[in-house]
C-alpha cells in the first residue's frame, strides 16, 4: 500500500514494507527515490502518519503550503 502526502509543497509517499515504514520523494515524471535520512519507527499507527512527517518536516512550512496533506 502506497500512501501519498503533499509535504509542505513536496510529493512524498509512505509504504509500510515487511515491518517497517520507509519515506520516498516523488517527481512529477512518477520516479520515487526513498529518503534514508528520516526514520518512521515501525510502530506509527497509520492514522498518525500525516502528524509525524509534519514533525519532522515543520521548517519547510510556507505561507503557502502551510500543513502536511494526506491525498486519496
Amino acid at each position: 500500500m502506497i500512501i501519498k502526502f503533499d509535504v509542505f509543497g513536496k510529493q512524498m509517499s509512505v509504504i509500510k514494507s515487511e515491518h517497517e515504514w520507509q519515506l520516498f520523494n516523488e517527481s512529477d515524471t512518477g520516479i520515487r527515490s526513498r529518503v534514508y535520512d528520516v526514520m518512521i519507527p515501525s510502530d506509527i499507527d497509520e492514522s498518525k502518519l500525516e502528524k509525524y512527517l509534519d514533525d519532522i518536516y515543520h521548517e519547510y512550512a510556507s505561507e503557502k503550503h502551510s500543513k502536511v496533506k494526506r491525498l486519496k
